[in-house]
């Protein structure tokens, strides 16, 4: 579960309080001064320019009208959370991240948080099974009925949806089986029988696609980069 980190927090507080976090309903831990409180586990969620990654919500836990707070990341302050603004969200490393609510000169709570992941953080999932074959990659789940690949290499069309040129690939379906694509965990469209391809567009940073079929009990995963989400038209 969450260690507790002994790192020196003067920059911040003078004689911190070092406080270890209890558990408490509602997904959320609770600092021991009873005055902040952390996600109790990171979420996967999209990021405005590294795509999908990881974040929690961090705050005050009940605050009074002058309490306040200054929330850092591994040392670092990333954000200043008051009665009339009490939460914040922190988007966490890959790695180990240490989050700090300093809450006067004398207290602070500490959340420790594992993103470690082989991969570029913890978010993405693993693809190291699929497949590239010249400019195309196939899913790892290379089903007999059904299966899905995708161009590895991204082009530039203009997206229908914002009316801007954005970098895509093409995913393909080579059956007759429904698949349920989405990226970044948001619905985008199905594949099968008549429709046997769709173009993706990707966002800035990291996109996770998912092709589903829930029958066949197949997910397929693909990861792309978005770069900053814009491309120039050839």
């Amino acid at each position: 579960m969450m260690d507790v980190c002994k790192l020196c927090l003067c920059a911040f507080v003078s004689a911190a309080v070092i406080s270890e976090p209890t558990w408490a309903a509602a997904g959320i831990q609770i600092g021991t001064s009873g005055k902040s409180y952390a996600s109790a586990t990171l979420a996967c969620e999209v990021h405005p320019t590294d795509g999908m990654s990881p974040v929690v919500q961090v705050g005050l836990y009940n605050p009074k009208r002058n309490s306040s707070g200054t929330i850092s990341l591994n040392g670092s302050a990333v954000a200043v959370v008051s009665f009339f603004a009490p939460d914040a969200r922190v988007w966490l490393i890959n790695g180990r991240s240490t989050i700090a609510v300093a809450l006067g000169r004398r207290v602070s709570d500490t959340y420790v948080f594992d993103a470690t992941a082989n991969e570029a953080n913890i978010c993405l999932p693993d693809t190291s099974g699929n497949t590239v074959i010249g400019e195309l990659e196939y899913a790892a789940s290379n089903n007999l009925y059904a299966t899905t690949y995708a161009t590895v290499a991204s082009g530039c069309a203009v997206n229908p949806r914002s009316g801007q040129p954005e970098p895509f690939v093409n995913l393909f379906d080579n059956g007759d089986m429904l698949f349920d694509v989405s990226v970044n965990s948001v619905a985008l469209t199905q594949l099968g029988g008549a429709r046997q391809h769709a173009p993706i567009f990707l966002v800035p940073g990291w996109n996770v696609i998912a092709a589903t079929n829930a029958n066949l009990a197949i997910i397929d995963y693909y990861v792309r980069d978005g770069g900053d989400g814009s491309c120039a038209l050839q």
